[in-house]
């Protein structure tokens, strides 16, 4: 569980669209061009970018023809949405196009090109920012749909207490996988990591790129590695920020991050705690507990204005467990609700996390995963599975499940994920913090002994998901040095980090004023990245 939906990002107009589309056939390859490698990608048409906050910038955008089948280059063609941030130093010091991708998979990340602009010490002023909307997601073409009312709530009880409630969500993950095919038809055959990893390659070289630089968060760490590994001469310099293990895409994946935000929520119970002057939530972390799940359960008979109830409280508390910036507003949710009964404040709380009315984000998450690798098939392990780690992590285990439900149906063809293998990358700065419930910190560790080229960077004590960029000096000038000179931390001997940042304090709601100059204050940039849900 990584993904969840974005609003508002939809980056072209009708008028831009149509000015950046490049016929088909200036996509075809050459008779009989056997694979990616020798597929010679178009050029793209730049144009201006809907985007306010894009064109302010001085972006531009357009669209990539790609081959739907890279084993078919010269068949039925999909378009890559890309925008682009020029660099902004002499051409004598330009280090080259940096790819970006948010995570998800399903996060749009057309707007990421605006990333460069918080490298510290104006580090990225000499790369041009190349962001993009992987296949099937946002502006690019087509975008997958499936069931936008989806996420409407309320929706069934999440937890399966008896066969009726189960039966009803593999009822429900059935429907949506069979609406899917609908909508997605050919698509879902092509939706892989590896796919995507194609669609970088054809952006490479329609922008005549020998090499590229490529900052990735969350999913787009996967994205990275499995790159690295079928393309390690075209890696310049890689930043992963929130690493997925690669031994655990992605069944075994989700249940480990059940168990880590677990913890994750437990710290912001005991951080409501410690401001229970403020709050009135409980002076313990278990009286904080407690009190969540007894609001919770009163929403079961009744949920709020209509809307919100067992299964949308937890969704909309699951981002205390990825974002430390969520901890106030979701504080002044739980009170709100729990303390006065403001049904106003909850019922948009959800509207806003969550944001129903848009499954885009939902419906390639699925797609990439449900493909990537061959799921269980047997309801039985599933079941077992989720209630044995129930037991010990009760606080999204069985939301994680429904939301991954429909690779038991899905009707798009599974692949074997590829054998990550880093040893032939020159360069690569791991990032990771120690907390992270939505790529924990193993991952990071592993991706590390995989790469033996790199090093890992760990903001220790810190649970925001993948946190770079974000104002925290001591890891953010050290992304800029690497970013300016390609100075990687000392890689030091053993099975631990090169270098660890202290976290920043936790929020504090007592303070006089909060600075809002963080990256996530930015709606043009990654905004979520990609809650768990992968």
């Amino acid at each position: 569980m990584t993904n969840k939906t974005v609003k508002g990002l939809v980056l072209f107009t009708a008028a831009a669209t149509l000015a950046a589309v490049a016929p088909a056939s200036s996509a075809l390859a050459a008779p009989g061009s056997p694979s990616a490698d020798s597929y010679p990608a178009a050029s793209i048409p730049w144009g201006q970018c809907a985007s306010p906050g894009l064109q302010r910038r001085g972006a531009e955008c357009g669209l990539l023809d790609v081959p739907l089948d890279y084993s078919k280059p010269n068949g039925k063609k999909i378009q890559i949405a890309v925008s682009r941030i020029k660099h902004k130093v002499a051409d004598k010091d330009y280090q080259g196009v940096m790819l970006v991708n948010p995570g998800g998979p399903g996060g749009s990340g057309l707007t990421q090109s605006v990333l460069g602009e918080y490298v510290p010490n104006g580090a990225g002023e000499a790369y041009d920012w190349i962001g993009f909307d992987p296949r099937g997601v946002g502006s690019s073409v087509p975008a997958l749909h499936c069931d936008d009312d989806y996420f409407n709530g309320p929706r069934p009880e999440y937890i399966p207490w008896n066969k009726s409630i189960e039966t009803t969500w593999l009822n429900r993950s059935k429907n949506y996988a069979k609406a899917c095919g609908k909508a997605g038809g050919e698509l879902l055959n092509h939706m892989t990591t590896v796919d995507s990893v194609n669609d970088m390659e054809s952006i490479r070289k329609s922008l005549g790129a020998k090499q590229i630089n490529y900052y990735g968060f969350s999913y787009g760490t996967y994205l990275g590695q499995v790159y690295g590994t079928l393309h390690p001469d075209k890696v310049r310099r890689m930043v992963l920020d929130g690493n997925v293990d690669v031994r655990r895409v992605w069944y075994e994946a989700n249940l480990d991050q059940d168990v880590n935000f677990e913890r994750n929520v437990k710290i912001w119970f005991g951080w409501l705690a410690k401001y229970d002057s403020v709050y009135h939530l409980g002076k313990t972390a278990q009286q904080v507990e407690l009190r969540w799940y007894a609001e919770q359960n009163k929403l079961r008979s009744k949920p709020a204005g209509g809307v919100v109830g067992a299964d949308e409280w937890t969704d909309i508390f699951l981002y205390s467990g990825y974002y430390q910036s969520t901890w106030l507003e979701l504080a002044d949710a739980f009170a709100g609700w729990a303390n006065d009964g403001n049904t106003d404040i909850i019922v948009d709380a959800y509207n806003n996390y969550v944001g129903p009315g848009d499954d885009n984000g939902f419906a390639v998450y699925n797609a990439v995963q449900c493909t990537d690798v061959q799921w269980p098939q047997s309801w039985s392990k599933w079941e077992r599975d989720n209630w044995l780690t129930f037991l010990k992590a009760p606080f999204m285990t069985w939301d994680n499940a429904w939301y991954n439900a429909s690779c038991l149906y899905w009707p798009g063809k599974a692949q074997k994920p590829v054998k990550v293998d880093g040893s032939k990358v020159k360069s690569v700065l791991f990032v990771g913090t120690t907390l992270d419930a939505a790529t924990p910190f193993e991952g990071s560790l592993q991706a590390r002994r995989l790469f033996p080229n790199s090093a890992l960077l760990a903001e220790v004590g810190q649970t925001t998901h993948a946190n770079s960029l974000n104002g925290n000096a001591c890891v953010d000038d050290t992304i800029a040095e690497y970013l300016a000179t390609g100075k990687l931390p000392q890689r030091r001997s053993g099975d631990r980090p090169d270098k660890n940042c202290d976290a920043l304090p936790q929020p504090d709601p007592t303070a006089v004023s909060l600075s809002a100059k963080t990256l996530r204050a930015d709606s043009e940039v990654r905004e979520p990245l990609y809650p768990v849900h992968h």
